[in-house]
């Protein structure tokens, strides 16, 4: 096996890693959220989680986490099911947000400079700078991806306090905070609102993709799902304030973050507006950027385990390698006049958060079949807890999933057949590498970590007789 390295920087702190998680968190997060109550329900459904996957990342820390902690968990073949399903959900997020900036691009583009384009072309002028930071060192990147993702907070809260201090403090309710507000929603509605308000979490688990990083502080999970909660939960009270519920709630996913620039329009300034909308465009390319790296630690952490190319086990292949690939999509998309839509990012969002239960299972066998020292709320119960709702909320995804993707319900098995494959291809490889390559389906899990696969049975050496190979000395002494 190839020895553990490194990262390139290997300097990343709790800071740039809690920023490259909001990075991939934010864009989708800054939704018309109505019902803030149950943001906040699932910022505490998902500390739960964090209980039992930090105890995991503590005790293996791998930059594959999703990929490692279910291997260790279930056993090698899910493994790599979930990596697998992990490196098809990623990508697509990331496509999905080429697709939202280059619409989100088009109206700032004839604006200031009176060019029109197509969101292809927008797309790959992005394509090219993730490009390019994909081969900086890591450190670097995290700070740009830093930078990008403050002034997309900063965004979020000013046009917020704008928004709640236009209306009057005459015209403040806080209904939208009191379970009572959740009392009219139906079962269908009320599914909906669950499982999109879980889609605007997805990103928080990259923060262990970082955590054989020798500065990375394990509550980075913690501070970033609170974020998260906190933010999301400010910002659909906020618009709730300035628009109604009525209103917000036909809103969701349908407009995402462009809604809350919209609401504002009306109560800031015209240069606000459009800022608004350069720091939009500017934080989802942070997002592209950091999925990038989320993406290449998962093909190093899979090159250097050798289960894929052992080549990929650096991180300039990895990068390059991932660039081709995205590249090809979006040139054959802008071939073919497709569009990269909603539903792309949504079914990538559903791929990870099917993963988290997984996971969370994947802990709770783990840390009781080795508890070496952890707690009976971090190895039992927060795990048992955990894949309880996470289960549910995959329930109901899967009753509304025609509504999630936005697509008729005799194309909706596009995207469970695409995941199921991924899964199914992803444990045949498995199975067949434990057939042909036992050294290398041990050494699954273990972030390259050398490993030695002895014979089942080995030949028990003999004691030597002194001399036995110069039979003519011994006859010599024996003469005499």
């Amino acid at each position: 096996m190839i020895p553990p390295r490194p990262p390139a920087a290997g300097r990343l702190g709790g800071a740039p890693v809690v920023l490259l998680a909001l990075g991939v968190t934010v864009p989708p997060a800054v939704v018309a959220g109505t019902r803030p109550l149950i943001f906040l329900g699932l910022g505490l459904l998902l500390l739960t989680f964090a209980a039992g996957y930090v105890t995991m990342a503590r005790r293996m820390p791998h930059p594959a986490p999703l990929y490692c902690f279910v291997a260790r968990g279930l056993g090698r073949p899910f493994g790599l099911g979930a990596a697998a399903l992990a490196l098809l959900s990623y990508p697509a997020l990331q496509l999905a947000l080429y697709g939202a900036i280059g619409a989100a691009a088009a109206p700032l583009l004839d604006g200031w400079f009176g060019i029109t384009a197509a969101w292809w072309v927008v797309a790959l002028c992005c394509w090219a700078v993730v490009a390019g930071c994909g081969l900086l060192r890591i450190s670097v990147a995290a700070w740009l991806v830093a930078v990008l993702v403050l002034a997309e907070i900063v965004m979020i809260i000013g046009y917020g306090a704008a928004t709640v201090l236009d209306v009057g403090t005459d015209g403040i309710t806080w209904a939208a905070l009191s379970p009572a507000s959740l009392a009219d929603v139906s079962r269908p509605a009320l599914g909906l609102l669950l499982v999109g308000g879980a889609l605007a979490f997805v990103g928080f688990e990259t923060t262990a993709v970082y955590s054989d990083q020798p500065r990375h502080p394990h509550r980075a999970v913690y501070v970033c799902v609170a974020v998260i909660a906190v933010l999301t939960a400010a910002a659909g009270w906020a618009m709730s304030v300035a628009a109604g519920p009525g209103q917000v709630v036909a809103g969701v996913g349908a407009r995402g973050p462009e809604l809350m620039v919209d609401l504002a329009a009306g109560r800031v300034a015209p240069w606000a507006v459009t800022l608004g909308r350069a720091v939009l465009a500017a934080g989802l390319l942070a997002a592209m950027i950091a999925l990038h790296l989320v993406i290449n630690r998962y093909l190093i952490a899979l090159g250097r385990e050798r289960v894929l190319p052992s080549a990929l086990g650096r991180g300039a292949a990895a990068s390059l390698t991932q660039t081709v690939v995205v590249g090809a999509v979006l040139g054959a998309c802008a071939y073919a006049g497709v569009g990269l839509g909603r539903g792309v990012g949504v079914a990538g969002g559903l791929g990870i958060l099917a993963l988290l239960p997984v996971t969370s299972l994947a802990a709770l066998l783990f840390l009781n079949r080795n508890p070496g020292g952890a707690g009976v709320w971090g190895r039992f119960l927060a795990p048992a807890l955990s894949t309880v709702g996470l289960g549910v909320l995959g329930y109901l995804a899967a009753l509304d999933l025609p509504a999630l993707l936005g697509v008729p319900v005799g194309r909706v098995w596009v995207v469970p057949a695409a995941a199921g494959a991924a899964v199914l291809l992803g444990i045949g490889y498995g199975l067949v590498l434990r057939r042909v390559a036992p050294v290398i389906y041990a050494g699954m899990g273990l972030g390259g970590v050398a490993v030695v696969v002895s014979p089942v049975s080995l030949p028990i050496p003999q004691p030597r007789n002194p001399g036995a190979h110069r039979p003519e000395r011994i006859n010599r002494k024996v003469s005499q």
